[in-house]
């Protein structure tokens, strides 16, 4: 009875010492080592998986040489071979906390709150699919190492040598969906084809990816659902990604109009109005006539704006006030279907209506700047030299 308790005395000391050692160096660290983001991670994140690591092992070694007495008996080894156990969990504990840390402090340095963080959400995404894998890896290695503590573990380790060519290749065919889709997320981690707050376009749904995944990647689409794909659906299928180099874009509003539309009018009304909008982010105003067939003219209004979202308020703005525009400015230029009697010469009053607003003339063979998209401006003519080539003219080519 005296060996007993001196054994429970021992592991409790071992115990207490071992936590108040840990509890010394956690203060130590938060007092000296405020100015070092690392440190205060660790004091942060990492001092309960030390606490307990150190503990267990404290307690570990106090039971194994306090009980000399009771060498070779049943009870000693359980205990002795439950507290291993103990040891192996607590320091897998503390390894993850400590690459968390790591992980957490490198995260720390790229800002995804700025308008420019395209780099910073790659890093973002390659560190968060190594931490996935990092926690996996070392859970199973965990229980490897545990399973190996049994004698019994060891004794068939021949025979499940000796078997696991085939199998493997059970497991692989089994497995081969989950597989594809794991080896697809790192493919996706680390080609920059998709990150996390990427703004995108799948299945005819519009959003930003709000989870990325070895096995699945969650879609937030605009109306606040979510759409979950697999992430071989991203390395098999195209998929539009509007904010891959960077977060401004285009967007167009198109609309059917009567022939006897001034389109240079329109032109300078929708200049004013994105010039009066804090939408728009002054790159691309253009206006032009894309169709003119089947009794109408198709007139697309190009804008830009500085992300998605604002670009979606922008496109909805200019449909609206060029709708009212036209209702209330140029009635007659309303699409209309017509079955004309009169004037050929379209000299009778209800044949044309004089403009209210005088609208700029230009002379033979010059264009407005805010009718090209491609020249007219030093935005136009880089998109002009992108999709045709700086030293190549157009003529050329066509």
């Amino acid at each position: 009875m005296h060996s007993y308790l001196v054994t429970v005395v021992a592991a409790l000391a071992a115990a207490a010492i071992a936590i108040a050692v840990v509890e010394v160096v956690h203060r130590s660290i938060r007092r000296w080592g405020h100015r070092s983001r690392l440190l205060m991670e660790l004091t942060e994140h990492a001092h309960r998986s030390f606490q307990i690591a150190a503990t267990v092992l404290a307690v570990q070694f106090a039971v194994r040489f306090s009980t000399g007495y009771a060498v070779g008996t049943g009870w000693r080894q359980a205990l002795l071979h439950m507290l291993v156990l103990a040891v192996i969990a607590a320091t897998a504990w503390l390894v993850t906390s400590l690459l968390v840390v790591v992980e957490d402090t490198a995260l720390a340095r790229f800002r995804v709150d700025v308008p420019d963080n395209r780099h910073a959400r790659r890093v973002r995404t390659q560190v968060v699919m190594l931490r996935r894998v990092t926690i996996v890896v070392i859970v199973v290695l965990t229980v490897g190492v545990m399973l190996m503590t049994f004698p019994a573990v060891r004794g068939i380790g021949a025979g499940v040598l000796t078997s696991a060519g085939v199998v493997g290749i059970v497991a692989a065919l089994a497995a081969q969906s989950l597989l594809g889709n794991v080896f697809a997320g790192l493919q996706l981690a680390f080609s920059d084809a998709v990150r996390l707050d990427d703004v995108v376009v799948v299945e005819g749904e519009w959003g930003r990816i709000e989870e990325l995944t070895l096995s699945y990647v969650v879609v937030q689409i605009w109306d606040d659902r979510r759409l979950i794909l697999p992430t071989s659906y991203f390395t098999s299928t195209p998929f539009q990604n509007w904010t891959r180099t960077e977060a401004a874009v285009l967007g167009t509003a198109e609309f059917d109009v009567d022939w006897s539309l001034p389109v240079q009018a329109m032109r300078e009304e929708l200049r004013r109005l994105v010039e009066g909008t804090e939408l728009w982010d002054g790159r691309v105003c253009v206006l032009q006539v894309t169709d003119a067939t089947g009794g109408m003219v198709k007139l697309r209004a190009l804008v830009s704006a500085a992300s998605a979202g604002a670009l979606w308020d922008l496109r909805c703005l200019v449909r609206e006030h060029m709708v009212a525009w036209v209702r209330d400015q140029r009635p007659t230029a309303l699409p209309r279907l017509r079955a004309e009697v009169g004037d050929g010469t379209a000299s009778l009053p209800w044949q044309w209506v004089h403009p209210k607003r005088r609208t700029r003339r230009f002379e033979d063979g010059e264009v407005p700047d805010d009718a090209r998209l491609f020249g007219g401006s030093d935005d136009g003519d880089a998109r002009s030299e992108a999709f045709v080539g700086p030293d190549e003219p157009v003529e050329a080519r066509r």
